[in-house]
C-alpha cells in the first residue's frame, strides 16, 4: 500500500510540475491557439468526458469555439492539446500524415490494439499494409467476392428476429460475422459468438485510464483482449501449417501470411484484431442509427421503402441482390451520407506535432496532441443548413455533394483514409434493403444517444419486429 501511495504521489507531482514547466517555459514564447488548460494532468478531461455522456456533447466544442475561435488549445487525457474545428486545418492535418504530423492515440487504445495494428503504424510499412487492406475491400472484390456472403448472412440474421429486439446488439453480430468471414473465412457459430463478447469489454476500455489499479473498466478490458490475442494466435498457426501444405484462401490471413514482409504470429494478430474492431464496431452503430434516424422521420422511410420494394418486385423472394442493385440505389446512399454526418461515429482523429507547426497565425509546438474534429465541422451550420437535422434529401443532385465536398470527411482522409469505406457503404445498403423488403418495426421505448466511450445509444435501441415474408434466406 505504501509503494502504490508513493507511486501515486511521485505521477502527481511529476504532471503538475512538467505542466507547470511546461506552461512557463518554452510555450511562453510561442503564439499558442487560444483556450484553457485547465487543472493540471487532468486538465479538461473530466468536462469533455461529462459532455460526450449526454446526447447533446457540442457545448463541449461549442462553448470553446464560440469564445476561443475554431482552433482552441485545452488539455484532455494527460496531455495538452490543440483541437480544430476548421475544415482547411483538418484537411492539412490528414494530408500531411507521416510528415508533420505522426498518428498519435490514447494510451488505453494503443495498449489494447496493440503497437502493429494499422491504426499505429507509420511510414512505410503502413502505407504497404493501408494498401493490402484496401485491396481486399475495393469495388470489384466487393461486387465479386463479397457481396454474396454481405447478402446470405445479413438474410440470415434478419430471418431470426422476432418479438424484441435489441438492434445495436442484433447489428454488431452482423458486422462482427461478416468481419470475421472477410478476415478469416470462419463462418457463423459458438467461437465467433464468443469471441464477439470478449471484443465488447475491449472496446469498453478504449477511453479510460490506461491504468489496471485506478480502472475496472481497463482491467477487464486487458483481460478480454489478452483471450482475444490468444483465440486469434491459435487460428493463425493453424492457417500457417495448412499454407505450408498448400491449403489456400482467398482472405486477408491468407494475404498476410503469403506477403514478403515475413510477419510474425503477434504481427498478424495485432493486426486482423483492431480490423475486426474496425469492421464490427464502426458499421454496426451506423446500421443502428440509420434505423432509428429513419424511424424518427417518416417521409425518408417511405421513400426508402419505395425505392427497395422496386428493387425487391425484380426478384424473387430470397434472390440475392447483386452489384447492378446496390448501383441503382441513389436515395439509400443519401440515408447512407445523412447518417454518417449526423452519427459521426468517427468523431476525429488524435495526431501527434512532429515539429513546431505554424497554422492559422498560431504555433501548434513540437510533441503536442492535436485532435482534428470531424464532428464539429458536419454538424456546423455555415457548412450545412439546419446542420444538427437529419435531412437525407441535402444529399440529392449534385448540390449537396459538390458543396460538401471539402467538408464531408466521415472516413477521414489522406494517408489513413479508412480502406473499408465502400465495404461499409455496401453493407449498410444491403442491411437497409432486407430491412424494409422484410420486415417491419417500431421502437419498443424511447432510447437516446451518448458519445463515450463510443457513440451508440443508451439501452441499444430496443424494437419490436415483425416479419413481412416468409422462407428460408438461404
Amino acid at each position: 500500500m505504501a509503494v502504490f501511495v508513493f507511486v501515486l504521489l511521485w505521477v502527481t507531482l511529476s504532471s503538475i510540475l512538467c505542466f507547470f514547466l511546461l506552461r512557463a517555459s518554452r510555450c511562453r514564447r510561442l503564439r499558442l491557439p487560444p483556450g484553457n488548460l485547465g487543472l493540471p494532468f487532468i486538465g479538461e478531461t473530466l468536462q469533455l468526458i461529462s459532455a460526450y455522456k449526454t446526447e447533446n456533447p457540442e457545448p463541449f466544442i461549442d462553448e470553446r469555439v464560440n469564445r476561443f475561435g475554431p482552433i482552441f488549445t485545452t488539455h484532455i487525457f494527460g496531455e495538452p492539446t490543440v483541437f480544430s474545428a476548421d475544415p482547411e486545418t483538418n484537411r492539412f492535418i490528414l494530408q500531411n500524415e507521416g510528415k508533420l504530423f505522426d498518428c498519435s492515440y490514447p494510451a488505453s487504445i494503443s495498449n489494447l490494439l496493440g503497437r502493429h495494428s494499422l491504426l499505429l503504424m507509420k511510414g512505410g510499412l503502413h502505407k504497404r499494409m493501408h494498401s493490402l487492406t484496401m485491396s481486399f475491400a475495393n469495388s470489384s472484390i466487393i461486387r465479386d467476392h463479397l457481396l454474396v456472403d454481405i447478402d446470405r448472412l445479413i438474410r440470415l440474421n434478419l430471418d431470426s428476429w422476432t418479438g424484441r429486439v435489441l438492434l445495436m446488439e442484433e447489428a454488431k453480430k452482423i458486422t462482427f460475422e461478416l468481419a470475421v468471414k472477410q478476415l478469416m473465412s470462419f463462418d457463423p457459430g459458438k467461437w465467433t459468438e464468443s469471441l464477439r463478447k470478449e471484443y465488447v469489454l475491449v472496446i469498453e476500455g478504449f477511453f479510460t485510464v490506461a491504468l489496471p489499479l485506478f480502472s475496472g473498466t481497463y482491467r477487464r478490458a486487458i483481460n478480454a483482449r489478452t483471450k482475444v490475442a490468444e483465440e486469434l494466435s491459435f487460428i493463425v498457426r493453424q492457417r500457417r501449417k495448412e499454407s505450408d501444405a498448400g491449403e489456400r484462401k482467398n482472405d486477408m490471413l491468407e494475404a498476410l501470411l503469403a506477403g514478403d514482409d515475413g510477419f510474425s504470429d503477434e504481427q498478424i494478430v495485432d493486426f486482423l484484431l483492431a480490423l475486426l474492431v474496425a469492421g464490427y464496431e464502426t458499421t454496426s452503430t451506423i446500421m443502428t442509427l440509420a434505423v432509428k434516424f429513419l424511424t424518427e422521420t417518416p417521409l425518408a422511410l417511405a421513400q426508402l421503402k419505395e425505392e427497395h420494394e422496386q428493387i425487391r418486385a425484380k426478384k424473387s423472394e430470397n434472390e440475392p441482390l447483386e452489384w447492378s442493385d446496390y448501383k441503382s440505389m441513389p436515395f439509400t446512399q443519401c440515408v447512407v451520407n445523412e447518417t454518417l454526418r449526423v452519427a459521426n461515429i468517427i468523431g476525429g482523429i488524435f495526431r501527434r506535432a512532429t515539429t513546431d507547426i505554424h497554422i492559422k497565425g498560431y504555433t501548434i509546438p513540437k510533441g503536442w496532441k492535436v485532435f482534428a474534429s470531424f464532428r464539429a465541422v458536419h454538424l456546423d451550420q455555415d457548412h450545412f443548413k439546419d446542420a444538427r437535422s437529419f435531412n437525407p434529401w441535402r444529399w440529392q443532385g449534385n448540390s449537396g455533394a459538390t458543396s460538401a465536398g471539402n467538408v464531408f470527411t466521415p472516413f477521414g482522409g489522406g494517408p489513413r483514409l479508412c480502406p473499408g469505406y465502400e465495404l461499409a457503404r455496401v453493407e449498410l445498403s444491403v442491411f437497409l434493403h432486407h430491412l424494409v423488403t422484410r420486415l417491419s418495426w417500431a421502437p419498443a421505448e424511447e432510447d437516446k444517444l451518448v458519445f463515450f466511450p463510443t457513440t451508440r445509444t443508451r439501452k441499444r435501441y430496443p424494437i419490436n419486429v415483425q416479419q413481412r415474408r416468409n422462407g428460408s434466406s438461404l
